[in-house]
């Protein structure tokens, strides 16, 4: 079933690999804008992330076995590297933190990130917070914690899998090599090490993991099958309407 689903929703990933926006970015200003939309998409992972660690571990005391073994410990794989993996400089940071810091040395603000995640999210609903941020932030994540809202863990799994790990590899090559192009000489070494990081683990590690837990969860249940398929294609609908976002955002050169 894993080679169907891949098969049906490759369209929509072309679409997405081959967005205009990997080569509008020209600019450090051009990247900036980039970093400040893209680092939601950045945080709102770890929240699918731990949405199923604790439907798929036990992350309560007393503690008791929950679930699958194996289950438990492709998603406990995936969160320790996200969680805390090794930066540039050999210390343990997760993802998120790691990217503040190339947005941070690369010159773009973290001042709105950083005021969001310093929401008391006990008290404040989090759609609510959603709402104040630029729309196609809003979109996207209102999308992600939509899928979590509904606790359906072949949902919440397809769109990590297919909407994010298997997705990150080809998509971050894309980014990647534009960057590379435009900003030969420049500084961007945390920038690059994030990507090549996520490129690395993804592509060998974390997104054949995914697919394996998606696998396990949908089993052979058709109709979970359909349904992750179908939320797949939206994930990848939803990032497409990210970019497009950030592509407007972006000045056009006039001189092209």
């Amino acid at each position: 079933m894993k080679n169907k689903i891949l098969e049906e929703i490759a369209q929509v990933q072309k679409e997405l690999l081959n967005h205009e926006l990997y080569k509008r970015i020209k600019t450090p200003e051009d990247l900036s804008i980039f970093m400040e939309f893209h680092v939601y998409a950045v945080w709102d992972f770890m929240s699918l992330l731990k949405a199923l660690q604790n439907n798929l571990t036990c992350t309560n005391v007393p503690w008791v076995p929950v679930g699958d073994a194996k289950t438990r410990y492709l998603i406990n794989e995936i969160v320790l590297a996200e969680e805390t993996d090794v930066n540039i400089y050999g210390e343990h940071q997760s993802h998120f933190e790691m990217y503040l810091s190339a947005m941070e040395k690369a010159g773009a603000s973290t001042v709105e990130i950083k005021e969001f995640i310093q929401t008391d999210f006990n008290n404040h609903c989090i759609q609510d917070r959603i709402s104040r941020l630029p729309h196609p932030v809003q979109e996207f994540l209102k999308f992600t914690f939509d899928v979590i809202a509904s606790n359906k863990l072949h949902l919440i799994a397809s769109v990590f899998t297919f909407g994010r790990e298997n997705l990150i590899p080809s998509m971050f090559t894309a980014i990647i090599e534009n960057i590379q192009k435009n900003f030969p000489e420049s500084d961007l070494t945390e920038f690059k090490y994030y990507f090549n990081r996520h490129i690395d683990l993804d592509k060998d590690e974390h997104g054949p993991m995914a697919i394996e837990m998606v696998e396990q969860l949908c089993g052979n249940d058709q109709e979970k099958w359909k349904e992750a398929r179908d939320i797949a294609i939206k994930a990848i609908k939803k990032r497409t309407i990210l970019w497009n976002g950030i592509l407007n955002a972006v000045p056009c050169d006039l001189m092209a």
